[in-house]
């Protein structure tokens, strides 16, 4: 069987286990997310991170670490990012007489603190941000809500490429979400799963346009738990029209697609019908994803039981020929480690860059 690591995982402490060592081991394994019980400090998160290495170089050390109120490290040092609505309400101040002079500085303060997401996060030994969100801010979603830079897609599209440099600037790719769009719809995809009725025309003439013209600049896409009936009965993230047809091929993204968590309610059922994480996986998978996330399953099932019956079920599934190991996927997955050496803390701190991007946050 070729080589295809396609399941980020997570683990439930602040230190490995043994059953969290051969979880990581495991072929299928091709990274791990972080979350805020695996954080005490920086010391145990370098830890941590260190130890994760040591099973495997090449696994991808991921958290959602957006700014406002999805950030998981906030303690310590980690400086407090504003959420990304901050960043559109600047484009639209400009200063008097000087027409455009907000979206300048709101530009420079996006990239200020893409620079200092990242720059923090490989100093403790993280890889990655599922960063930046691309769905437009309808004043409707609570779960988006100010997670969403702005409502107007070409002010969104330009403050993530903004927040994208910075990140490349420390060595980290990127994660547009939550593709075509999740700001929309009134419900919480980790709840329910919600319906957009809208055409796919006007899906495709607002909220997907910032995937559209920031195809060049995105090394990955995560799709939304939603279900949009008029385009495919399948949510997003299991439909094959969604990330093959449209994403791939009509919008030409050449990146990582992720699944979304395939424990939130919205990835339970599949056309109606109640599935196991394996079914679910496989669906992902088979839709076009490379890679498939489960969290949170190491503190809610046994012991992390549910996750080794995941990986044997892939397995099994995998040898049944219900899904395809992808080299493409695997190089994918491969392209999102962090590039050039990690700038560490102490020195981090006395950096003119850095320095200077704090002095730019809003």
């Amino acid at each position: 069987m070729s080589e295809h690591a396609p399941v980020i995982l997570d683990v439930a402490g602040l230190a490995l286990g043994e059953d969290d060592r051969r979880r990581l081991a495991h072929p299928l394994v091709g990274g791990m997310i972080l979350f805020a019980r695996n954080w005490e400090n920086r010391e145990q998160l370098a830890a941590l991170c260190a130890e994760i290495k040591a099973v495997r170089e090449d696994l991808l050390i991921c958290v959602d670490h957006e700014g406002g109120r999805v950030q998981r490290f906030r303690t310590d040092g980690f400086t407090h990012l504003p959420p990304m609505r901050r960043f559109g309400e600047l484009w639209r101040k400009d200063a008097k007489g000087r027409e455009g002079s907000g979206a300048m500085r709101a530009m420079a303060a996006a990239t200020a603190a893409g620079y200092v997401l990242g720059a923090e996060l490989r100093a403790c030994g993280v890889d990655f941000s599922f960063t930046p969100v691309l769905d437009l801010d309808y004043g409707e979603s609570s779960v988006i809500g100010d997670r969403a830079f702005e409502r107007d897609p070409r002010v969104v599209t330009l403050l993530a490429k903004s927040l994208m440099h910075g990140l490349l600037q420390a060595g980290v790719a990127n994660c547009g979400k939550h593709f075509p769009g999740h700001g929309f719809v009134k419900a919480d995809s980790h709840l329910e799963i919600p319906v957009d009725q809208r055409s796919l025309k006007a899906i495709l003439q607002d909220d997907a346009v910032p995937y559209e013209w920031l195809d060049t600049t995105l090394t990955s896409v995560m799709p939304a738990h939603v279900i949009y009936p008029k385009v495919d009965s399948l949510p997003a993230g299991f439909s094959p029209r969604w990330l093959n047809e449209i994403l791939r091929e009509r919008l030409q993204f050449q990146g990582a697609i992720f699944s979304d968590d395939l424990s939130m309610a919205g990835a339970r059922k599949i056309e109606g019908r109640d599935v196991t994480f394996t079914e679910a996986a496989v669906a992902a998978l088979g839709a076009g994803c490379d890679m498939v996330l489960l969290c949170n399953e190491s503190v809610h099932s046994e012991g992390g039981k549910s996750i080794d019956e995941m990986l044997d079920g892939l397995a099994e599934a995998q040898a049944r020929g219900e899904w395809r190991a992808n080299e493409v996927s695997e190089q994918r997955r491969l392209a999102l480690l962090p590039c050039g050496p990690a700038v560490s803390w102490d020195s981090l701190m006395t950096e003119p860059r850095y320095m200077r991007a704090l002095q730019q946050l809003p």
